[in-house]
């Protein structure tokens, strides 16, 4: 039989269930920031977990600029010549095509030509290896590379290079303008350029975290599309002449070389499957295609990446597999991808797709948690945690599919956790209703202790240490004026007293009293509380800083802004049951209450928020900013005590530091009678800023010296 109960508790699940799942949906949409960086770590770690598998194809090979060869050829930049030279030579071994991972931005200073030039000497039949090297990009398969730039600078190069591919955009109108944006070039100069059958941008742009984990394939740049030096070599090299562009409401769909199709992001960047590792590829140091030391067979009718692994020449990347990774492997990997039509992808309709399985899990995950006995949720969470990451896993490296990892795994903890909370919560809601009826007569965590101890001793009466907090409302018989009406009165009091008490009770402090609008509590009574001195500090200076948030709402709402004092003073008193027989309250007396609440009096005198006294400072663990008040009695006191400020470190300013610094000054010698000296130096502060207590120092100062006398301690004649 299913009773109302029963449904109730089922349909609060199915409410619970929706939460979670729309919660975390709108994260997912919303705030993706975080969560994909950290999806993307996983993803790493799964790659790392595939391991490294060996190039689908074996079309490309790397031409390294290596540390053997800078040793051999010397320091880079190569002479032109030289460089001219191994093309030659690649040519000579019937390469297919060269892409170079290079930019020649500046003439050879090498170049025999050009130090002629720079002597101002005649130089007819002198070899400009600009030249030469032109000659040879001419005619030989090179492919040569340039670099865009984003950021806006004022001195930067808009020449726009020359391309031979030919774009064809379909449902241009859709997406086209979620392309990159570049504002200007790095390009070879002239002569080189000039003289190349074709060129392609070699920018690898890492994610947020630095990784390269994808590269653009497109890039738009005076409303001309661009291609990259992997996808124009592999065009040229398969004999493609055009490019279509596919576009969606997303932005770009695919790219397509004849039957080449190429899912990108809508941005036009794929993302790449690596193959692992630095050097999966096959590797050819520059110096030995220089001396011809190689096999033909190495390179017959490969595509060559002419590029650099040494570390020297700051071309290094971070990917999924190592922090180090040179960056002309990058187009290796993508020429690979392309060719063997390895991708990995994220189609439009993926975020969909994520969003159901988050839905699915929550809804899954709920239903079977509360069905099972709570020794087995370990078990089980952890067993659908992996489950679920090989799935996605098995999609990503067989299927090509990129799904979220981050997102369902946070679902399946989630939605654990609540439902664990939900059972709990049922489950103690007869102890629950048993607690508040304790919670009538006595303290939150009188209540719980009472709970805990069976024998009640802690409860009886015994003189303690405790740090006693006082606060209280500044001018409140003016607000009561101003808010006549009760009701309004007590919503606009209660407004202060919630956020209040909560900052108390999350400083594990008993709120002892209300008094109008007061607040009396307590630490280290009737349990112990370790550094119960601090965090009664730390309740204060929280309070002040919430108020602040507060009296904003308070004054956008046209209602009265609200000034407190507290009170901190800490001290042996009587703690225990107290009152009738019929109706008692854990509380506490004696002297040290009473210095509480004259302290907090005092924040009037002299201007301040906080005040605590040398028993509660001497005895704090954690730093603070101190500002000394004053050696005082207390009214009705024979025993002097002295008085502090604690300022609150997020308001530390320049200018109060300085104030800060001849303030102590002042005081110091201000102790030490010294009255015309301290005299001068509160007349700087009030200068600098008119506060109560620099008049009132400044007025002392002046009195002394007229009644040619100095008190060490001052009397305060009212509570």
């Amino acid at each position: 039989m299913i009773t109302k109960a029963k449904l109730k508790k089922d349909f609060i699940y199915i409410l619970a269930s929706i939460f979670i799942a729309l919660s975390i949906s709108l994260i997912y949409i919303f705030a993706p920031k975080l969560p994909n960086s950290i999806d993307n770590r996983l993803k790493d770690y799964m790659f790392n977990i595939r391991g490294e598998i060996a190039p689908k194809t074996n079309s490309v090979v790397i031409i390294d600029i290596d540390e053997k060869s800078l040793q051999s050829l010397g320091q880079w930049p190569w002479s032109r010549n030289t460089l001219a030279k191994i093309l030659r030579n690649l040519k000579d071994k019937d390469i297919a095509i060269i892409g170079m991972d290079i930019v020649f931005a500046e003439e050879d200073r090498t170049s025999p030509h050009s130090i002629f030039d720079k002597l101002n000497i005649k130089k007819e039949n002198i070899p400009n290896y600009d030249f030469e090297f032109a000659q040879t990009v001419a005619t030989t398969p090179t492919i040569l590379g340039y670099q865009f730039e984003f950021q806006r600078k004022k001195h930067i190069n808009k020449e726009a290079p020359s391309i031979q591919t030919m774009f064809i955009e379909k449902n241009k109108k859709l997406g086209k303008n979620h392309l990159i944006q570049a504002n200007g070039t790095i390009l070879n100069i002239p002569i080189i350029q000039d003289s190349s059958y074709s060129s392609g941008f070699f920018n690898n742009i890492p994610d947020d975290s630095g990784v390269i984990r994808s590269v653009p394939l497109i890039i738009s740049y005076d409303d001309e599309i661009y291609p990259s030096l992997a996808l124009e070599t592999l065009r040229i090299a398969l004999g493609i002449k055009g490019i279509n562009i596919n576009y969606n409401e997303n932005g770009v769909k695919n790219l397509q070389l004849n039957e080449y199709i190429i899912p990108t992001d809508r941005h036009g960047r794929l993302l790449i499957n690596f193959r692992g590792k630095e050097k999966t590829f096959d590797y050819i140091s520059a110096v030995d295609i220089y001396n011809n030391t190689f096999k033909k067979e190495d390179i017959e009718n490969k595509i060559a990446l002419l590029g650099t692994s040494a570390a020297a020449l700051y071309d290094l990347r971070a990917t999924p597999f190592e922090s180090i990774f040179p960056g002309v492997e990058v187009h290796a990997n993508v020429i690979d991808n392309i060719i063997a039509k390895d991708f990995l992808y994220k189609p439009s309709w993926v975020d969909g797709a994520n969003i159901f399985i988050i839905f699915v899990l929550v809804f899954f995950v709920v239903y079977i948690t509360k069905k099972i006995h709570l020794l087995f949720i370990p078990l089980l969470t952890t067993s659908l945690l992996f489950l679920c990451s090989y799935l996605i896993y098995f999609i990503l490296f067989n299927y090509g599919l990129v799904l979220n990892i981050f997102f369902p795994l946070l679902t399946i903890v989630l939605s654990t956790i609540i439902t664990i909370m939900l059972q709990y919560f049922y489950e103690i809601k007869k102890k629950d209703e048993i607690k508040n009826k304790f919670a009538s007569k006595v303290s939150k965590d009188v209540m719980e202790q009472l709970l805990k101890n069976v024998n009640n001793n802690q409860l009886q009466a015994q003189n303690k240490e405790i740090t006693v907090f006082f606060s209280d409302i500044r001018g409140f018989t003016k607000i009561s004026e101003d808010i006549k009406q009760p009701d309004l009165l007590v919503k606009y009091i209660n407004k202060y007293m919630t956020p209040m008490s909560e900052i108390i009770t999350k400083n594990k402090g008993t709120i002892d009293k209300y008094i109008g609008d007061a607040i009396m509590a307590y630490w280290n009574a009737p349990f112990d509380i370790e550094d119960h001195e601090d965090k009664a500090v730390k309740s204060a200076l929280e309070q002040l800083e919430e108020l602040e948030n507060l009296n904003i709402t308070l004054e956008k709402n046209k209602q009265p802004i609200i000034d407190i004092g507290i009170g901190i003073t800490t001290g042996i008193a009587t703690v225990g049951e107290i009152g009738s027989i019929g109706r008692s309250d854990y509380t506490l007396i004696g002297d040290t209450i009473n210095i509480g609440s004259r302290v907090e009096s005092l924040c009037k005198f002299y201007g301040v928020n906080l005040i605590i006294t040398n028993f509660t400072k001497n005895n704090l663990k954690n730093s603070y900013t101190f500002r000394y008040l004053d050696y005082v009695k207390l009214k009705g006191k024979d025993e002097p005590i002295e008085l502090w400020e604690v300022i609150n470190d997020n308001k530390i300013s320049s200018h109060l530091n300085k104030e800060l610094e001849i303030y102590n000054k002042a005081i110091s010698i201000f102790t030490k009678a010294q009255l015309q000296e301290s005299k001068k130096l509160f007349e700087e502060l009030v200068t600098l800023n008119p506060c109560t207590l620099y008049k009132l120092y400044l007025t002392r100062c002046e009195e002394y010296i007229y009644s040619n006398s100095f008190q060490e301690v001052y009397k305060h004649e009212s509570k």
